[in-house]
C-alpha cells in the first residue's frame, strides 16, 4: 500500500498526570482521544492503562473495559502494550493477551531504559509470541536495538509466523540505552529487514528530541509512523504538547506532503493482518 499507517500512543507508563495535565489517563479521556485521533487520520491506538490514582496498571478488568470501550466507540485497531511498566512481572504481561485486543506489542529483547532495565528474556518472548498465536492477536514486534531484529528472525524461524501471517515491526528509537533516533540507525534497521519474511513492514517511533528526525526518516524510507504523548511531551523547543491530536495532525500533514496519505483503519487491518472490525478471530 502507498499510504501511511499512523499509530497514536497517547499515554505510556512513564509520565505522571501531575506533571503532564493533558495526558489521557481515564477511560473517558482515552476514548475521546481515540475518536479525535481517528478523525485526523490515526488507524491504530497503542494503549497503556492507568488505575484510579493515574498509575500504570495491568489489571485485567481495566484492560478488558478499555478494549471494549475503544472497540465500541472507535474503529481504531486496539493494540495493548505487553510491556506495561518496567517493574511489571512476566505473568501479568503475558495475561494482557487475554484481554482480547486486536494487537499487542512484543518486544524482542532486554534493553536499558534510562536508569531502569526493560527485561525481555528469550523464554518470555517465545511464550508471548505463542500466546498471541493461540489467542488470535496480531503482534507488533518492538525493536529497541539492531540485534533484536536477528532475535525476531530466529523467533519466526523456530516458532512460525504470527497470527494473521504478516510481520510488522516498530523501531523504537532514542530511548537512553537503546539505538539512537537517527537516519543512519533507521537505514541500518531497514536493511536488516531482508532477514525477515518477504513483505515485512515497519513503523518508527522517535522518543523525545528524536521525534521529528525519526518521523521524517521513516517516511522517506517507505515506513510508517507512531506518535503520541507516550513518546514525547514536547512539540517544539520550548513548547509543550497540548494534546495527542496535535502530534497526530503533524504526522498526517507530513504523510500527505510525502504523497503517502494516512491509511484508513480498514486498510490498516489489511496491511497488518488484523481481522475486520467487529469480526471474531
Amino acid at each position: 500500500m502507498s499510504g501511511t499507517l499512523i499509530t497514536v500512543a497517547p499515554t505510556g507508563a512513564e509520565s505522571a498526570k501531575a506533571d503532564v495535565p493533558a495526558l489521557p489517563v481515564t477511560l473517558e479521556e482515552l476514548v475521546a482521544t481515540g475518536r479525535e485521533c481517528q478523525a485526523l487520520g490515526a488507524s491504530v491506538i497503542h494503549v497503556h492503562v492507568r488505575d484510579e490514582r493515574a498509575l500504570p496498571t495491568l489489571d485485567q478488568g481495566r484492560l478488558r473495559e478499555t478494549v471494549a470501550a475503544l472497540r465500541s466507540e472507535t474503529g481504531l485497531i486496539v493494540q495493548l502494550s505487553s510491556g506495561g511498566a518496567v517493574t511489571d512481572p512476566e505473568e501479568a504481561r503475558l495475561a494482557v493477551v487475554g484481554a482480547g485486543p486486536d494487537m499487542a506489542s512484543c518486544t524482542m529483547g532486554t534493553v536499558n531504559f534510562g536508569d531502569d532495565v526493560f527485561m525481555n528474556r528469550w523464554e518470555f518472548i517465545v511464550a508471548l509470541h505463542a500466546r498471541m498465536q493461540d489467542a488470535g492477536v496480531v503482534p507488533e514486534y518492538e525493536i529497541f536495538d539492531l540485534g533484536q531484529l536477528a532475535t525476531l528472525a530466529r523467533l519466526l524461524d523456530r516458532h512460525g509466523l504470527p497470527f494473521g501471517g504478516r510481520v510488522h515491526v516498530d523501531f523504537v528509537m532514542g530511548v537512553p540505552g537503546g539505538m539512537p533516533g537517527t537516519t543512519e540507525a533507521l537505514v541500518a534497521c531497514k536493511s536488516a529487514l531482508r532477514d525477515l519474511p518477504v513483505g515485512a513492514t515497519f513503523s518508527a517511533t522517535g522518543v523525545g528530541r528524536s521525534t521529528l528526525p525519526v518521523l521524517l526518516a521513516s517516511l522517506s524510507a517507505g515506513g510508517h509512523l507512531r506518535v503520541g504523548m507516550e513518546d514525547t511531551t514536547s512539540y517544539a523547543r520550548g513548547r509543550k504538547v497540548e494534546s495527542n491530536m496535535q502530534l497526530v495532525a503533524r504526522a498526517v500533514g507530513f504523510a500527505r506532503l510525502a504523497e503517502r496519505p494516512p491509511l484508513s483503519p480498514a486498510d490498516a487491518r489489511v496491511l497488518l493482518g488484523v481481522p475486520p472490525h467487529g469480526s471474531s478471530a
